[in-house]
C-alpha cells in the first residue's frame, strides 16, 4: 500500500501536534484520505516537538560516559539531565533510582531479575503480558479478575493475608488497562500491599501518557513505562523506584558501563566490582536519543498541562462511548462498569462480525487504524468475552477467516494528538459498517484479514 505525505491541508484540532498528522492513505473504494491513527495504546505517534528536539541534537551525537571530547561530554550531560527530567515527571523520591531500559517489558523483566530469593509475586490475571509473564523464576500467585475497584483491593488483601509474612513479596498492577482503559485503584492497592509487608510496582504504560503519575502520591515502590506510548520513538523505557533490590541484584546485563573495576586473578579469572548506581543495569552504550526523547515528551506533556489534556480526552471518550451506545450490535468490554473512570482506550465486539474483518474494513474503506486481537492480554480478553481459558487466539493475528467465530476484539485508542475529526469519522464508520456492511470483499492472508484485490 502506497503512502504519500502532501502539504498540510487538514485542520488538526489537537493540543499536541504529532508526526503523521498530514499522511494520506489510499482507500480500496478509490481516492485518498487523511490517516486516522486510533491505535495509541499500541504505539502513540511521536510528538512533533520530540522529533524536532531529537533532530536538533543529532549533529552533536557522541559517546556517553566514555569520551573526553566536547560532543561526548555534551551527550553525557544530555543523558543524565534526561534522567533528572523523567524523575521529576514521575515525582520520584530523592533516593530513588531511575534506569533507562528498552520498554515496559524490559523494565519489568529487569525488576523480575532483581527479586530477592524467595520473593512471592502477586499479579492479577488482567495484566498485560509485559507485567503478567516476567515473574517465572518467582513464586507467583495469579489473582482472578475483579469486577469492581473495591473487589480488586479486597482480593489482594485476602491473598496477602494468606502469604508467608516473613518473606519478601511484590505486587504488580496496571495503572490503566490496555484493553478497557479503566483506571485501577493504585493508591489503595499500594496501601494494602504495604500493610502486609509487600512492595508494589506500577505498570504505567497506559497511564503515564494520559494522567500525571506521582511515585510519592501513589506510594508505589517502582513504576515502569515505555517511550513509544508516551509520544516518543521506539526503543526506550524507564524503571524508577527504590534502589535497594536493584543495587543488591546482579547486573541485568554484564558488560561495560555496569562495571566499575575489573581485575585479573592469579587463577586466570576476573574479579568485577559493579556500579551501585543506575549504571549497574545499563550495560553497553546507552540509548541517549531514546532517553532524550522520553525527557522531551515529559516536558511537552507537563507544559501542555495534564488538567486540560485530561479534560479534552474525556470529551473524546464520551463521544466514542455515546456513538457506540447508539449501535445495538456493539458491546463495549468493561470490568468495572460504564461509570468507571478510564483513559482513551476502548475495546468492543460487534454482533455478526469477526473483529479482524471489522478492523480491516475500517482501515481499507475509511483510512482508520485500530487494533484487533487479544491485545497481549489474553486472560483478560478471554474473561471479558466469556470464553473458556483453552480457547484459541493469537495476539494481534487472529487465525479465523472473516465471518467465522474468533476469539478477538476491536480496540480504538487515542490521546493528545488526536483531532476531533478522527473520532467523528470512526463513529460514523462504525454506524455505516453495521448498518450497510462492508463495501469490499476480504480474505485471510497470513492470519490477517485483508482486502481481496482484483
Amino acid at each position: 500500500m502506497s503512502v504519500t505525505t502532501p502539504a498540510t491541508d487538514q485542520a488538526v484540532c489537537a493540543p499536541l501536534p504529532v508526526l503523521g498528522r498530514d499522511v494520506t492513505v489510499p482507500l480500496v473504494t478509490g481516492g485518498e484520505v487523511g490517516y486516522a491513527a486510533l491505535d495509541y495504546a499500541a504505539s502513540a505517534p511521536a510528538l512533533q516537538r520530540v522529533w524536532d528536539d531529537v533532530a536538533a541534537y543529532a549533529p552533536y551525537y557522541g559517546s556517553v560516559h566514555r569520551g573526553a571530547g566536547y560532543l561526548s561530554q555534551l551527550s553525557t550531560d544530555l543523558f543524565e539531565n534526561a534522567r533528572r527530567t523523567v524523575a521529576e515527571f514521575l515525582d520520584c523520591r530523592a533516593d530513588d533510582q531511575l534506569v533507562f531500559t528498552r520498554s515496559t517489558t524490559d523494565s519489568l523483566n529487569l525488576l523480575a531479575a532483581a527479586l530477592p530469593d524467595g520473593c512471592q509475586v502477586f499479579v492479577f490475571e488482567t495484566e498485560h503480558h509485559a507485567s503478567l509473564l516476567p515473574w517465572k523464576d518467582a513464586r507467583v500467585s495469579y489473582l482472578d479478575a475483579p469486577r469492581t475497584p473495591r473487589q480488586a483491593v479486597q482480593t489482594l488483601e485476602r491473598a496477602l493475608a494468606a502469604r508467608d509474612p516473613h518473606g519478601p513479596a511484590l505486587v504488580c498492577v496496571t495503572g490503566a488497562s490496555n484493553v478497557t482503559g479503566e483506571l485501577w485503584p493504585v493508591r489503595e492497592l499500594a496501601a494494602a500491599a504495604h500493610a502486609h509487608g509487600a512492595r508494589i510496582v506500577l505498570d504505567a504504560a497506559q497511564l503515564a501518557p494520559h494522567h500525571p503519575v506521582s511515585v510519592r502520591d501513589l506510594d508505589v515502590d517502582w513504576v515502569a513505562f515505555s517511550g513509544h506510548k508516551l509520544y516518543a520513538p521506539f526503543g526506550s523505557g524507564v524503571l524508577a523506584g527504590r534502589a535497594d533490590w536493584l543495587t543488591a541484584a546482579e547486573p541485568y546485563l554484564a558488560g561495560g558501563g555496569a562495571s566499575r573495576k575489573v581485575t585479573r586473578r592469579e587463577d586466570g579469572g576476573v574479579d568485577v566490582e559493579w556500579h551501585e548506581t543506575a549504571a549497574r543495569h545499563e550495560a553497553g552504550s546507552p540509548n541517549v536519543i531514546g532517553a532524550y526523547s522520553i525527557a522531551a515528551a515529559c516536558k511537552a506533556l507537563t507544559e501542555a498541562g495534564f488538567d486540560s489534556l485530561v479534560a479534552r480526552e474525556q470529551h473524546l471518550v464520551e463521544t466514542v462511548r455515546a456513538g457506540l451506545a447508539e449501535v445495538p450490535e456493539v458491546r463495549v468490554l468493561s470490568l468495572f462498569g460504564d461509570d468507571a473512570p478510564r483513559v482513551g482506550v476502548i475495546s468492543f465486539v460487534v454482533d455478526g462480525w469477526n473483529s479482524s474483518h471489522f478492523a480491516a474494513a475500517l482501515s481499507a474503506e475509511y483510512g482508520i487504524g485500530v487494533r484487533d486481537g487479544l491485545f497481549c492480554a489474553h486472560p483478560l480478553v478471554r474473561t471479558l468475552l466469556d470464553s473458556a481459558p483453552e480457547a484459541q487466539g493469537e495476539c494481534g493475528a487472529p487465525e479465523a477467516a472473516p465471518g467465522e467465530k474468533s476469539l478477538n476484539a476491536i480496540r480504538v485508542s487515542f490521546g493528545a494528538g488526536t483531532p476531533d475529526e478522527h473520532i467523528e469519522r470512526f463513529v460514523t464508520a462504525v454506524r455505516e459498517l453495521v448498518a450497510d456492511g462492508a463495501r469490499w470483499n476480504y480474505r485471510t492472508e497470513n492470519g490477517r484479514c485483508v482486502p481481496a484485490l482484483g
